[in-house]
């Protein structure tokens, strides 16, 4: 993953620590021109995964990328909606990037995940590798926006990580980042949200019931198996009942 983020094109290390130690907003605002060379991507193989997925349920009419970054996930949007697509974000650093570099048709629009301007008018909403920017206590917050967001019957997707065996190397090395994170965010202001392990399937499902889906959760086994033979990635599927 190093040998990745530091190639020349990607962020240099003082780079990266001048956006550790800046608020969310203003980090990736910063970060925003190299992002897409950088691991934190959604790599191909997890969008075509989704896609996939996502299939059956479809076609849908209207999609959300919600925290779209640079837009990556509206690529899923295009090929399962016939309608518009829309990607949402709280950096404009970050949207001037998807709006110059990932194309055609669609809308991008900067907003606050909690605080959508949205009302029922999307078919399906998605979301890549965001949700670690999220404390739990926001979690409802969260949700309740999406499911605002959507019309009857529509879906809100996005795949989650199984988490790394205690006795793992990764698992290791997410709670040491986490740990860092926490330390870092006691002493210095503005916080920087993102943690790893604030996001177990368990305690996401029961928010997403509370906030009135129903939600089935898919194996995704295309993105590899743990050594166990359980799939190492999942996409879970959100749907405001009709």
């Amino acid at each position: 993953m190093l040998s990745v983020m530091f190639t020349p094109e990607g962020p240099t290390v003082r780079e990266l620590a001048v956006q550790a130690l800046s608020s969310v907003e203003r980090g990736y605002d910063l970060l925003a021109p190299k992002f897409d060379q950088t691991p934190f991507r959604t790599p191909d193989a997890v969008l075509d995964a989704v896609t996939d997925a996502l299939a059956p349920f479809g076609p849908f009419r209207d999609g959300l990328d919600l925290c779209c970054g640079t837009g990556a996930g509206t690529r899923v949007l295009r090929e399962l909606c016939e309608g518009r697509t829309v990607g949402a974000d709280l950096s404009e650093g970050m949207l001037t990037v998807a709006r110059t570099g990932t194309g055609s048709g669609g809308d991008w629009v900067r907003a606050d995940a909690l605080a959508l301007p949205f009302r029922s008018a999307f078919d399906l909403v998605v979301s890549f590798g965001a949700f670690g920017h999220f404390l739990p206590s926001a979690r409802p917050a969260l949700f309740a926006q999406a499911h605002g967001a959507l019309r009857p019957g529509g879906r809100f997707a996005f795949p989650v990580a199984a988490p790394p065996p205690v006795r793992s190397w990764g698992h290791w090395a997410l709670l040491g980042f986490d740990v860092a994170m926490r330390v870092r965010n006691a002493l210095w202001r503005p916080p920087f949200v993102m943690y790893y392990r604030t996001f177990p399937l368990g305690a996401v499902r029961r928010d997403l019931a509370a906030a009135g889906f129903g939600v089935d959760v898919l194996p995704l086994p295309r993105l590899g198996l743990r050594p166990d033979g359980s799939p190492r990635c999942a996409l879970v599927v959100a749907t405001r009942p009709r």
